[in-house]
């Protein structure tokens, strides 16, 4: 089956060329009927790879250009179980995105499409590649394809600033990800991920090694948004349209710290090995924990609905680049399970955005106070996606929390598993409060507690609401249930373990050495630790309280108000500052934070 590895990244591909080429010649509905027969089939073909990459590793050399001994001469497509995921997940919210934008974009509806499947098909080749180049080049078509989708709407200025913010600190973040590489390439001569891996498996690092290393990770760190790389992703929430939101939190971000697994354990394992395992772990350990501490704090400043779902987002790629931090098979599987269940859960709460703007031509919830009640169905769904982020045990991001929390146990690294439960509670209990005041109209219609932004205007006025609730239901529904789908812990926790096992990759890729399949996994839904339970239990309660103290804190008494707001009034002024939407700002702290890393990692790693 290695025919159809290319086809996730093809058909789209081709689908946005043919859309292209007949712009002036087809009618709207072929147009359309072409983008969602070009997402469909990639979606469908990426389904084949992830389940076929289950039992073995998927390999194609484009042109038959094969090895020729320790050196690889071609480019491959290498499908590990990991790998072929996201790029089912990506190809899949593409799907999702067309789909729900039927109705939601009809305006420049050609070119739109097209700049979908260019991004669809440029994540799932970021996500197949066994090539390091091809991995920026296929970050730089998704970068393209995501910077116009940003700025879409070019009528107004808030579109293109977020735009130009969004591809700036991107591109830098790309600058970072070519020189990495040609440092390894000048080491290795390679840019076969496994050829280098194999060139600096056994011999020292040197600086030039610590350099590449950091330069490849804080390049993609910044395309995850991760502390203090992120400040550009609210900027491109706030101005795109939700079903482009859908794919930037579900699937862009996470193609981030894709890249920063596939970098550490393909490229750089071999050479830092055991003895510098816990210094590259207490480095990505403490970025992601202070991410999501901050990024779920910055959710609660805000009133802006998409900004708020922005920094959530922000928070929950903290805790996925715990699990990967810890550096353990169970750890990454549960990385694996947030990144799924998550994607589809905050991608849901984007769409529900989205309709709650056609409708009322706002997202502030202090103005639409009160007025989603005209959206019940909007509203029971924008709550169910919000308890289900919290961790609550068996539904939504559970399975993911509870493997990351039983991976820190095993590491002896426990206090972290309170911190991820205060991140999930925090932002939680953002969106929780958001939901409450806008379809409810709990709490008052003034708070200065909450950021002012200007108000959004939508691009329809006449979409079909079935269709999006639709599309929405579906997407959410998936989410809700990913902690109970029998056989996936087990299955992710595989696609870990194969991920993180260089050997067996190098002896494929340069050598065509297939490791033997691996036995049947069970389809089950394996009982999780009681600390797990407690934590997700725990999280759902932080996430209430907060909601209610947000929304009524006003009633609380003065002796208990007074010194809480003395406590956390500065902090929470000074994060707005530092959010200040300059972007200077913002590659000022890319300069400063990439500083940081490689000055720790080049006094630790030597």
């Amino acid at each position: 089956m290695t025919w159809a590895l290319p086809l996730p990244v093809v058909l789209p591909l081709l689908a946005a060329a043919v859309a292209t080429a007949g712009d002036h010649v087809l009618p709207r509905r072929a147009a359309d009927a072409i983008a969602v027969v070009g997402a469909a089939s990639s979606f469908a073909f990426a389904l084949v790879v992830m389940l076929e990459s289950e039992r073995h590793v998927q390999l194609h050399w484009f042109g038959g250009w094969k090895p020729h001994g320790d050196a690889a001469i071609g480019i491959a497509f290498a499908a590990d179980p990991l790998g072929a995921g996201m790029a089912a997940l990506a190809t899949g919210l593409v799907l999702a995105s067309v789909l729900y934008s039927w109705s939601f974009t009809r305006e420049g509806a050609r070119p739109y499409d097209v700049l979908l499947l260019c991004f669809g098909g440029a994540m799932a080749g970021f996500s197949l590649t066994g090539d390091v180049f091809n991995m920026f080049v296929w970050f730089e078509l998704m970068g393209v394809s995501a910077y116009a989708l940003a700025g879409f709407q070019i009528k107004e200025l808030g579109p293109l600033q977020g735009a130009v913010n969004f591809a700036v600190t991107n591109t830098v973040g790309a600058y970072m990800i070519l020189m990495g590489i040609a440092l390894l390439y000048a080491r290795t001569g390679a840019l076969n991920l496994a050829q280098i891996g194999h060139g600096l498996a056994g011999h020292r690092p040197d600086g030039l090694v610590v350099l590449a290393l950091t330069l490849l990770v804080c390049g993609f760190l910044v395309k995850a948004a991760i502390v203090p790389f992120h400040l550009w992703l609210a900027d491109a929430h706030a101005v795109a349209p939700a079903p482009v939101c859908l794919l930037f939190s579900g699937a862009m971000v996470a193609l981030g710290l894709l890249g920063v697994t596939r970098c550490y354990w393909t490229v750089f394992e071999g050479a830092f090995g055991a003895e510098h395992a816990h210094d590259v772990r207490a480095v990505l350990l403490a970025l992601g924990v202070v991410t999501a501490l901050v990024g779920a704090a910055m959710a609660f400043l805000q009133r802006h609905l998409k900004r708020l779902l922005a920094y959530s987002t922000i928070s929950h790629m903290g805790i996925v680049l715990v699990g990967i931090a810890l550096l353990d098979q169970k750890s990454l599987g549960g990385a694996a399970d947030m990144v799924l269940s998550h994607g589809l859960l905050k991608g849901a709460l984007f769409l529900c955005s989205g309709i709650v703007l056609l409708r009322f031509q706002d997202v502030d919830e202090l103005r639409l106070h009160g007025r989603g009640r005209e959206l019940p169905v909007v509203g029971v769904m924008y709550g169910l996606g919000a308890v289900a982020l919290t961790g609550l045990p068996y539904v939504g991001t559970y399975l993911g929390h509870a493997q990351i929390d039983e991976g820190a146990t095993l590491d002896h690294i426990e206090w972290v598993q309170p911190l991820l439960m205060l991140a999930a509670g925090i932002s939680g209990g953002a969106i929780l409060r958001s939901g409450a005041r806008v379809f409810l109209g709990w709490g008052p219609k003034q708070d200065p507690l909450l950021s002012p932004e200007p108000a959004e205007s939508s691009p329809e006025h006449d979409a079909s609401y079935p269709a999006l609730l639709a599309v929405t239901a579906v997407v959410l529904a998936l989410g809700l249930v990913a902690s109970v789908v029998p056989g996936l812990g087990q299955r992710v926790e595989h696609a870990a373990g194969v991920a993180r096992d260089r050997t067996a990759y190098v002896d494929l890729v340069l050598h065509g050495i297939q490791r033997p399949a691996p036995a049947r996994l069970p389809f089950v839904v394996e009982p999780t630790a009681t600390e797990s339970l407690l934590y997700g239990t725990g999280g759902l309660l932080i996430a209430v309280t907060l909601a209610l103290v947000g929304l009524y804190r006003r009633r609380l008494p003065d002796a208990v108000r007074a010194p809480v707001g003395a406590v956390l009034g500065p902090p929470a002024r000074v994060a707005k500052l530092v959010h200040s939407g300059v972007i200077g700002d913002y590659v000022m702290w890319i300069t400063v934070g990439t500083a940081v890393v490689g000055g720790v990692w080049a006094i630790l790693l030597h």
